[in-house]
């Protein structure tokens, strides 16, 4: 053989030796195999259970008709099972489409491979635990009927509970939540029948059972009789254990109007993963709606959170991320952020509301609080409020109606101050952990190491090669500032303007 067919044949070897490689690396792993394999087994199992399950809950259906036509559960098996089925032959389907990738087993069929695997093992499982509930119910119900007589004590006690059940504070909650927020009237009304329409059924459904029940506790009872009785007995139990829940739903909702509240970002922190955030939740409770003065709580609470949730507030520190007016159910809250303590604002046209006033001084007109809600504008600003004047206001208005957050400008820098790189977050939270663990580094307040000497904000001190540049802790090299500005002063007395308002909204 001459040189020349000696190299060719070793570069046919070599392209040979290359193809085989690539071949064995494109393959599905053999991991992915095997769970292919061991869900067909899987699914062949399943379909012989659930064949099992459905032909032992028809045989108990058909040996009692009366007694199951009597029940719900009658009336809706055969759906449910039919259910189960399309559960179980989606789970067949993806397995077909298994096999056929598992015969061309390619490498880059992983995902698909991966991701109809999850698919068919949720379907498989869905369906059986379906079928086995169903298996449950239609034995429970055999076994409750052979055993009647000796429920009937339950349901006296079951119907005790609902007859004797006093509606009269729940009753009077509404009665006087209806008055004081008319705007709640229909749908607390609604809520009350709703709660009373419980007992007046059961009443009228105890007086028509009465003699299945005297017969039932006789052992002469069957068929339709005990199966209406059986489905009646399930309504006692529901209903017993139903009207407190929602007699106290309805109470809670009652009282959720007498008090307002916002949940503040605080602080936020991240370790190894571990996303928090310190929820301030300041809350102001009301005696009756004609009350100006509330009593004002808050607590503090660590949190922690999806990285998801913690991205999406990753600007809001210092916000109010929820806010909840009196006269609002909780569910009924705002979740766009705003600047805190912007909610209590009346519209300048309106002028006051029981929280403060518009005032005029020095050419420009600025929102005051009253002296009895210094605690709420000290807890909503970290103790450290600044009066904002009316077209801050007005621009944070257009933003809220447009259901969008308003982080407003710094005058001084042309920056945001509001929010977490906002000028006036970073004074009220400088000692907040967000801000020890380098949070604020972006900001022209930061500690850094010239960043901001070229600057045209820069301050005098800070342009001077021979200042002191040493690092400081934002909002620490200099005293702070007063919790609120002492020249502004609520007024002794103010009248209470009607109704209440909070920014744009009315009662």
């Amino acid at each position: 053989m001459s040189r020349s067919q000696l190299r060719l044949s070793a570069v046919v070897l070599v392209v040979a030796i290359v193809v085989v490689a690539a071949n064995a690396l494109d393959k599905l792993p053999s991991g992915l195999r095997s769970q292919i394999d061991s869900e067909r087994t899987a699914l062949t199992a399943t379909q012989s259970q659930l064949g099992g399950i459905r032909t032992q809950v028809d045989d108990q259906v058909h040996s009692a008709p009366d007694l199951f036509n009597a029940l719900p559960f009658g009336q809706n098996y055969s759906e449910r099972m039919l259910h189960a089925s399309g559960e179980l032959r989606s789970a067949a389907n993806d397995v077909d489409q298994l096999t056929a990738l598992e015969k061309h087993n390619r490498r880059s069929d992983r995902p698909q491979v991966e991701s109809l695997l999850a698919d068919e093992k949720k379907n498989r499982t869905q369906s059986i635990a379906d079928s086995t509930s169903l298996q449950k119910e239609a034995a429970h119900w055999v076994d409750a009927a052979a055993h009647l007589p000796q429920q009937i004590p339950e349901m006296e006690r079951s119907y005790q509970a609902i007859h004797s059940f006093d509606l009269g504070p729940v009753a009077a909650a509404v009665q006087r939540a209806e008055s004081d927020w008319p705007a709640k009237k229909s749908d607390l009304e609604s809520r009350l029948a709703t709660d009373r329409a419980i007992v007046t059924k059961i009443d009228a459904q105890w007086q028509s059972t009465s003699d299945a029940r005297r017969k039932a506790a006789a052992g002469v009872v069957s068929g339709p009789d005990a199966g209406a009785l059986l489905a009646f007995e399930d309504t006692l139990q529901t209903s017993a254990a139903e009207l407190p829940k929602k007699a106290g739903e309805l109470q809670t909702l009652s009282a959720q109007l007498y008090t307002s509240w916002d949940k503040l970002l605080v602080d936020m922190k991240n370790h190894d993963a571990e996303y928090q955030q310190q929820i301030r939740t300041v809350q102001t409770r009301f005696p009756d709606a004609a009350a100006k003065t509330g009593e004002v709580s808050s607590t503090e609470q660590w949190t922690t959170v999806p990285h998801a949730t913690y991205d999406a507030m990753r600007n809001d520190l210092g916000m109010a991320i929820e806010h909840k007016s009196e006269g609002q159910y909780d569910f009924e809250g705002e979740h766009v952020a705003q600047p805190a303590g912007f909610a209590y604002v009346a519209p300048y046209s309106q002028g006051s509301n029981q929280y403060g006033y518009w005032d005029h001084r020095d050419g420009r007109d600025f929102w005051v609080f009253y002296g009895q809600y210094a605690l709420l504008r000290d807890l909503l600003s970290n103790h450290r409020y600044v009066p904002f004047d009316r077209y801050e206001y007005e621009d944070y208005r257009t933003y809220s109606m447009r259901g969008q957050t308003y982080y407003g400008r710094d005058g001084s820098s042309n920056t945001p101050k509001y929010g977490t790189q906002g000028t006036t977050t970073q004074n009220r939270y400088s000692g907040s952990s967000y801000a020890k663990s380098g949070g604020f580094r972006d900001s022209q307040y930061a500690s850094k190491s010239g960043s901001y000497r070229s600057s045209q904000y820069a301050s005098p001190s800070v342009k001077d090669p021979s200042a002191d540049h040493s690092p400081k802790t934002f909002g620490h090299s200099s005293p702070p500032s007063p919790a609120a500005p002492r020249t502004y002063r609520p007024a002794p007395s103010a009248p209470r303007s009607a109704p209440r308002s909070f920014g744009s909204r009315r009662h």
